[in-house]
C-alpha cells in the first residue's frame, strides 16, 4: 500500500520551512493512523513559514512560496543602493521569484496609507465593485493631519467610485466607508483584513483601522506588504488605479444632490516630478505618510523585457529620501 501523508493548503502555498516540517512529519507519521500536530505560530520572525491543518490527501505538498519571493536575511552585497535614512526596503522581480534588495523586510513598522492596499484587496474580494456604499458619521475623522476627500455623512457613491478615492487621493474617509459597506462594521473588516493576511503568509502584520492613521497594533513588514501588494495586483480594478495621476467622478448627497470630486495622485513618479533612468518604467503604487510610519512608498515597475518588480521602502525620513532611495532601489534592476 502506498503511503500518501495528507498535507492541503488551500492557497497551495506552505512556506519553505513549512516544506522541511511537511517532509519531516512525513518521515516520521509513517502510514499508521496516529497523527503529527506541528506547531505553528503566527509569530515566528520571517513571514510565510506556515503551514495550515492537513485536512485533504493528496499526492505531495507544494511550497507556500513557490511562486513568491523568500527572504529570511538582509540582501545588499553587490548593490549600489543608498538606504541609510531608510528603516526597511525591498525589491522583488515577481516572474523569476528573485529578491534582488532586502534591509529589515521582517521588521515590524506603522505602515501608514501602505494599509489602503490591504483595504482595496478585501473590498474586492468581499465586495461587488457596483455595490453602493452610504457614509455613516463614522466618515468624519477629527484626527489632525487625517487626508479626507470631502464625504459627509449620507453620501452614497460605489465601491468602484469609494476605491479610487481611497487609492489615488488616500482619503481616509473612503477607507471607513469602504469599511463599513463591506464589513458591516470597522471592527469586522480589520477583522477580515487580519484574517487575509495570514492567508498569503503575511503573519507580521496587524491591522487596527482600514486607513493607516497611527493605533496601537497595526503593523507591516516590507515583506508582508510585498506579499500583500502582489496579491492585490491580482484585481484588474486595483491595477488600473494604482496607475491613475488623477481622477474626477459625481456621487450623491443624502438628499441625492450632485457632488463633483477631483483628486491628485501624491506618487511623483505618476506625476512626473521624479523619474527612473534606464529602460524601468514606474507603473505605478501607492504612497503612506505619518508622523509614527515617516515616508512610504510601494511600487510596480517594469524592465524592457516586460518582467515585472514590486519595490516597497518603509519609515524613510524624508520625501526626498524616500525618493531617492526609490530611485536608487529601481535602479537595481538589470535589462
Amino acid at each position: 500500500m502506498k503511503c500518501i501523508n495528507k498535507i492541503y493548503n488551500q492557497k497551495k502555498r506552505i512556506g519553505m520551512l513549512g516544506t522541511a516540517m511537511i517532509l519531516t512529519a512525513a518521515l516520521f507519521t509513517g502510514c499508521g493512523g496516529k497523527s503529527f500536530d506541528m506547531a505553528y505560530s503566527p509569530d515566528y520572525p520571517v513571514s510565510s513559514f506556515r503551514m495550515d491543518s492537513p485536512s485533504e490527501s493528496v499526492d505531495m505538498a507544494e511550497p507556500f512560496a513557490m511562486d513568491l519571493c523568500v527572504v529570511d536575511k538582509d540582501v545588499t552585497a553587490g548593490t549600489d543602493v543608498d538606504m541609510s535614512q531608510t528603516e526597511a526596503a525591498g525589491l522583488f522581480c515577481r516572474d523569476d521569484n528573485r529578491t534582488i534588495y532586502a534591509k529589515n523586510v521582517h521588521e515590524q513598522l506603522a505602515p501608514a496609507s501602505l494599509t489602503k492596499i490591504m483595504t482595496a484587496l478585501v473590498a474586492l474580494k468581499y465586495g461587488s465593485p457596483d455595490a453602493m456604499l452610504t457614509a455613516s458619521a463614522n466618515v468624519k475623522i477629527k484626527e489632525s493631519g487625517a487626508q479626507l476627500s470631502g464625504i459627509q455623512e449620507g453620501d452614497q457613491m460605489t465601491l468602484t467610485q469609494a476605491l479610487h478615492l481611497l487609492l489615488i487621493h488616500s482619503g481616509n474617509d473612503a477607507a471607513v466607508l469602504i469599511a463599513e459597506g463591506v464589513g458591516g462594521s470597522v471592527e469586522n473588516f480589520c477583522d477580515m483584513m487580519n484574517r487575509e493576511a495570514l492567508a498569503l503568509g503575511a503573519t507580521n502584520t496587524h491591522f487596527s483601522n482600514p486607513h493607516g492613521l497611527t493605533a496601537e497594533d497595526h503593523y507591516v513588514t516590507a515583506y508582508d506588504m510585498y506579499l500583500i501588494f502582489n496579491e492585490a495586483l491580482e484585481y484588474q480594478l486595483i491595477n488600473e488605479i494604482i496607475q491613475m495621476p488623477s481622477y474626477t467622478t459625481v456621487y450623491h448627497d443624502r438628499e441625492g444632490r450632485e457632488k463633483e470630486i477631483s483628486v491628485n495622485n501624491s506618487n511623483q513618479y505618476l506625476q512626473g516630478t521624479e523619474t527612473v533612468s534606464g529602460a524601468v518604467t514606474v507603473i505605478g503604487g501607492k504612497t503612506g505618510t505619518t508622523k509614527a510610519a515617516g515616508r512610504c512608498l510601494i511600487l510596480l515597475s517594469r524592465d524592457a523585457s516586460g518582467k515585472s518588480y514590486i519595490s516597497v521602502i518603509l519609515r524613510s525620513e524624508t520625501t526626498e529620501t524616500l525618493y531617492g532611495g526609490m530611485t536608487d532601489l529601481l535602479g537595481e534592476i538589470k535589462n
